[in-house]
């Protein structure tokens, strides 16, 4: 088994965070979700974290930021579900950037989710 990966994020508001992530299409691991935290699925590797700020903030001597620390990079199956996901963010609350990059074997567009983390989808075509 490879290594897994769980980056850790926080959010004003888990039920509504929930809420929106599972408009875009996404599942919840509930073993490792409670009220002051969601367990996001990525894929069988990587789940993301979405921890209450006070949670968050609880497990380290840190504060809340005022500018980006990380851009979360996110492969998809399509360009399709490039655009989709961009645009299922900006109709349930996020914001999306409205152009798309890339030509030929790459296409990648930007979202911010409710609390203003960036998101990046990118397909990659594979030979």
């Amino acid at each position: 088994m490879g290594r897994m990966i769980f980056p850790n994020l926080p959010v004003k508001d888990v039920p509504r965070t929930v809420e929106f992530w599972t408009r875009l299409g996404f599942e919840f691991n509930h073993e490792f979700s409670s009220p002051e935290a969601a367990c996001l699925v990525i894929n069988e590797q990587a789940s993301v974290m979405l921890l209450s700020e006070r949670f968050f903030h609880g497990f380290h001597d840190t504060a809340g930021h005022t500018g980006t620390e990380v851009l979360m990079g996110l492969g998809v199956e399509s360009r399709e579900e490039v655009d989709r996901l961009c645009d299922a963010a900006a109709a349930n609350g996020g914001s999306a950037d409205p152009e798309r990059t890339g030509q030929g074997s790459m296409y990648g567009g930007c979202f911010r989710d409710l609390d203003g983390h960036i998101w990046e989808p990118l397909w990659m075509a594979t030979s």
